[in-house]
């Protein structure tokens, strides 16, 4: 059965070209989504201006966090801030057997004019010339610096004058050393220390203290790579795991329909002899052959789609661009072995029905399909349905805030399988229910669209699946991302009371904040730090693996947390005000320990308890303490609030003046929320990278399916011409079949994408329909319908080309 397997294949061009599609897409997908999820594992990160250093100690930029309070399980948490190191320890560095060299290395930004530039010490440059002195600056090249001339600098949100020592072909600018060390915002710091050795393995430097080698000598200088991995991961996971379902789908359905088409030679078989058991094994022997040419093209196309998602990524912002992409072996192996499967799986489900009808049922059986709804099917989809419910309930009484989305995405699979399960009687009904408005509309073409649809509704829903599942898909992921960008912006702009923001790309000086607590028209300036802070005594359960986000301030009144117990004006040294969500003592005046950003554990004492929105919990700790313990080492942003009767326009002037001649601008309230909703572009922009790509998927899909079973009807498109239709009547029937399979697909994704659109809505907005603009629904389905008609018309079209005598008399 498997030499007729090979044998029948060259006969049947279309279905093998539809399936061969599906599954090569499906290969191709998970292949990269594999590469990716490599990539992410390795996290290899080549070291860029550390090039020259054979080891690089830095500090571990990761601790373990208790899992629970009674057994010591632990978990792996990355620290969200640069963890630095004493430059002293350059001392022990060289009395380490084997090391030659050592430098430390110090990084802080600052712009000269728009132009941003990142800045270190005169050492690590490794340039040949005399120190630099303190009034001195090297800088790139490109600058298009002249040496001997003064520039203005900003750095730490001042301005400074300083001469051109001279310029390099590095991108970065150079100071003195004590210098640096003084603007880097932490001296007597280094952010990782370059050595050379012969023996990088003698580096014993203590728990704390990373020794980095190969390719992870650049996650010091790339600390944001260090996280890249941990987002990865999950992405490609999700990607694959969503992209393998839709897989499975696709290709059941194009084979399922491909197999359907053949029913009539299949059960010729089954009439003079063949065992079921053969007739399986020679489906499944044809689903192998193009799942393994599939998987052979996929393995040099995969990881070529693999690096252009890669590169998507990064220049998105979601990857750091330091993160060097891997696709080895082993994901086409993963792509090859999941394909392979889906079409075996595909190949067992098409051809189960065949295989069980009796020889003496066969002929009739492939005349006029009349059962399609067996009791596997009904039970598949009562699970799939009362998951979905099950999910829906759970988001309602359990979920809040955005992390209700997270049960969204497997309701709207498990609602489209249900769907699908049950596609032939629901199109059967629908068909039903539209025969008077379609009839009213084309008349005699649409009656007889009408008809087509409702007896041969099983062909119709291979169609109807993949519209339903694209539509469904696509509704759901954008109004789920778009519902949570305005909630996350609402809730943003509520949790702060600020009339104008002050930023500064180096940093806000205390001369910066000074001046704007005596601007006129200001009624209270705070500088504003976020970071992430980790309680680690006593436990918190409540507290999850990212910790709690941090807020630095030092006026109360820019934030609009409601105290319960004590008094933030109390928060200034080593304090902190919990949120009355956390799962420690709540009673001020004790203490907690708190790992800060980058990774110092300090006792802060509990000044105040305060109620905040759910899902949006948060530690506020004065800004000085927490600007100590971040990156920047000070703040990049104040908050303003207007005195009574004074309003934007005239504050926003007001603070202008006061801050003429510093390196900040001046913005207003929604400058705030621009910036958060920046900071969600990426994880936007990801969501609808997978929703393209998943639908896109899916709309070969529907072109396979349609394209072959409009082509299979020649005959039938024939014996209706000679009957007395005209070609233009036969292409309106097409249009209108095409018309009520984009129909039934819409109705049908949208009451899939409504499963798990209304209750997150319910939980996050507190309305029954999504935020967001119609026009997303519009486009969507505008699309379905184009590539619905598109797809029937264009193969009738071609179809009916021959003349009908001619057509009728060569059979399909």
């Amino acid at each position: 059965m498997f030499t007729l397997a090979l044998r029948t294949l060259r006969h049947r061009t279309g279905g093998f070209v539809a399936a061969f599609v599906a599954a090569f897409l499906g290969a191709v997908i998970v292949s990269a989504c594999a590469g990716l999820m490599e990539t992410g594992i390795r996290s290899d990160t080549p070291p860029h201006r550390l090039a020259w250093a054979s080891a690089v100690v830095s500090g571990k930029p990761d601790f373990e966090l208790r899992k629970s309070a009674g057994k010591p399980k632990t978990q792996t948490v990355v620290l969200p801030e640069r963890v630095r190191l004493d430059r002293s320890m350059a001392d022990q560095i060289r009395a380490t057997p084997g090391v030659s060299a050592v430098v430390g290395e110090v990084n802080f930004p600052i712009s000269l004019g728009k132009q941003p530039l990142t800045a270190h010490g005169w050492e690590s440059a490794r340039l040949p010339g005399p120190a630099l002195r303190a009034d001195e600056v090297v800088l790139p090249a490109s600058t298009g610096a002249k040496v001997g001339s003064t520039v203005d600098l900003a750095v730490r949100g001042s301005i400074g004058r300083y001469r051109v020592a001279r310029t390099s072909g590095q991108p970065d600018a150079f100071f003195a050393d004590d210098v640096a060390d003084q603007l880097s915002g932490h001296p007597g710091k280094v952010d990782y220390f370059g050595v050379v050795t012969d023996n990088p393995a003698a580096l014993r430097l203590g728990a704390d203290v990373s020794v980095l080698t190969g390719d992870e000598r650049g996650l010091a200088e790339f600390p944001e790579a260090q996280s890249s991995g941990a987002r990865l991961i999950p992405l490609a996971g999700s990607m694959g795991g969503l992209s393998l379902a839709v897989a499975v789908f696709v290709i059941a359905s194009t084979l399922m329909l491909s197999v359907r088409q053949r029913q009539r030679e299949l059960a010729l078989l089954r009439a003079i002899g063949t065992t079921p058991r053969q007739l399986r094994r020679m489906v499944l022997g044809e689903a192998l052959v193009i799942g393994v040419l599939a998987t052979g093209a996929a393995a040099a196309a995969g990881p070529l789609f693999g690096g252009w998602l890669f590169g998507n990524f990064t220049s998105g912002g979601f990857i750091s661009p330091a993160v060097q992409y891997h696709q080895g072996w082993l994901p086409m192996l993963v792509a090859a072995g999941a394909t392979l499967l889906a079409v075996g799986l595909s190949a067992l489900v098409a051809g189960f029905r065949v295989g069980r009808i009796r020889p003496t049922e066969a002929l009739a059986e492939a005349a006029v399909p009349r059962r399609w709804l067996t009791p596997a099917r009904l039970i598949v989809a009562a699970l799939c349905f009362a998951g979905g419910t099950a999910l829906a309930i759970v988001t309602l009484a359990v979920m809040t805030g955005p992390i209700a989305a997270s049960t969204a995405g497997p309701a709207v699979l498990l609602w489209a399988i249900g769907v699908a399960m049950i596609s032939p009687g629901v199109t059967k009904l629908t068909a039903i229910a539209l025969h008077g408005p379609v009839r009213l509309i084309s008349g005699v073409t649409g009656w007889l669209a009408i008809t087509n649809t409702r007896n041969a509704a099983i062909r119709v829903a291979g169609a109807v699946t993949p519209i339903m599942l694209a539509v469904g898909i696509a509704t759901a992921n954008m109004y789920l991302q778009t519902t949570t960008t305005a909630a996350a912006q609402e809730s943003f702009a509520e949790d702060l009371r600020a009339d104008a923001v002050l930023s500064g790309p180096t940093g806000i000086s205390p001369e910066t904040l000074d001046r704007a607590r005596r601007a006129d028209g200001v009624a209270a300036a705070s500088p504003y730090l976020l970071s992430r802070g980790f309680i680690t005594e006593p436990f918190d359960d409540n507290q999850t693996k990212k910790g709690y986000p941090a807020i630095g301030l030092t006026d109360a009144s820019t934030n609009a947390a409601t105290v319960v117990r004590g008094d933030l004006a109390h928060l200034t040294g080593d304090t902190i005000a919990l949120p009355d969500t956390a799962e420690v003592s709540r009673s001020v005046g004790e203490s907690v320990t708190l790992r800060l950003g980058d990774g110092t554990e300090r006792p802060l004492r509990i000044v105040a308890i305060v109620h905040q929105r759910p899902d949006a919990e948060q530690l506020l700790l004065p800004a000085d303490l927490l600007a100590a313990h971040t990156t920047a080492g000070l703040p990049r942003q104040v908050l303003v609030r207007a005195a009574p009767g004074v309003d934007q326009a005239r504050l926003a002037q007001s603070l202008t003046a006061a801050t003429a001649g510093l390196p900040v601008t001046v913005g207003d309230r929604a400058t705030l929320t621009a910036a958060a909703a920046k900071n969600d572009e990426t994880g936007v922009w990801v969501n609808y990278l997978l929703v393209g790509m998943v639908v896109g998927y899916t709309v070969i899909s529907v072109v396979n399916t349609l394209v072959m079973a409009t082509s299979r009807r020649r005959r039938e498109f024939g014996l209706q011409r000679l009957g007395g239709f005209t070609r233009g009547q036969v292409l309106r029937m097409a249009g209108a079949e095409g018309g009520l399979i984009a129909a039934i697909g819409v109705l049908l994704g949208t009451v899939v994408s409504a499963g798990a659109i209304v209750p997150f809505s319910l939980v996050a907005t507190g309305r029954v329909l999504p935020t967001g603009p119609l026009a997303i629904y519009l486009v969507i389905v505008a699309a379905a319908v184009t590539l619905a008609l598109v797809a029937a018309v264009g193969p009738a079209w071609v179809a009916t080309r021959a003349r009908p005598v001619t057509v009728v008399a060569t059979g399909e």
